[in-house]
């Protein structure tokens, strides 16, 4: 197995109410689910090859709970990566190289029944994660933007975390709302919708934890 380590954040919405029901072990609150986002990787590598500064980003369609399968995926690369480095960022996306069901990259490789061939193209990142804002676009393919959640009485910002002291992804998540648009082979749209802003450090055995666990 290549050993592989990436360090970054992470801005991703899906179409779910404020919580996101899976991070909870619950089902989607539309029944079905459908979520883009983006990573940047501050600093990682896969084996030799160096993956700093790099950026991916995806589009996901699931008809039901994310478990019961028959997802699509469109995956997204940075067109500044070399060759090499899309090799392995696509291997890292796609689940390989990993031990079974230790990241979300693995995990959600077991639900699809069909992915798209990558695009490769301009992925603009622009994410405060504490702040809950950020801006993602990938040329062509989507476009996000994150804000805090507003009381809807005082409109003043509302601050939730979601702490996973044994998840696949992150171990602690800042919850805030979003709204994307996506097209080509999964076109979508998602309006004041749950957005998960976080930052990442995975490696092929999992999340590399950095808090202890409560």
């Amino acid at each position: 197995m290549t050993s592989w380590e990436i360090q970054g954040s992470e801005l991703i919405n899906c179409n779910c109410s404020y919580g996101c029901p899976c991070q909870f072990n619950a089902l989607p609150t539309q029944g079905h689910c459908e979520a883009m986002g983006a990573i940047a990787i501050d600093s990682g590598h896969f084996g030799d090859v160096r993956l700093d500064g790099l950026k991916i980003a995806v589009v996901f369609q699931w008809p039901g709970a994310i478990h019961l399968g028959k997802g699509r995926c469109q995956p997204i690369v940075d067109v500044n990566a070399s060759p090499e480095q899309r090799e392995a960022l696509l291997k890292i996306m796609s689940g390989q190289e990993t031990e079974p069901f230790a990241t979300m990259f693995a995990v959600f490789a077991t639900t699809l029944e069909q992915v798209f061939e990558p695009i490769v193209t301009t992925i603009a990142y622009e994410v405060d994660v504490d702040a809950r804002r950020g801006r993602v676009s990938a040329a062509g393919v989507f476009e996000l933007e994150g804000r805090p959640i507003r009381n809807p009485v005082s409109g003043q910002e509302h601050r939730a975390r979601i702490d996973l002291p044994h998840g696949f992804e992150y171990e602690l998540a800042e919850v805030g709302s979003a709204s994307s648009r996506s097209q080509g082979a999964i076109a979508l749209e998602l309006k004041d919708s749950y957005a998960q802003f976080a930052r990442l450090h995975l490696n092929n055995r999992g999340v590399v934890r950095h808090r202890a666990a409560a």
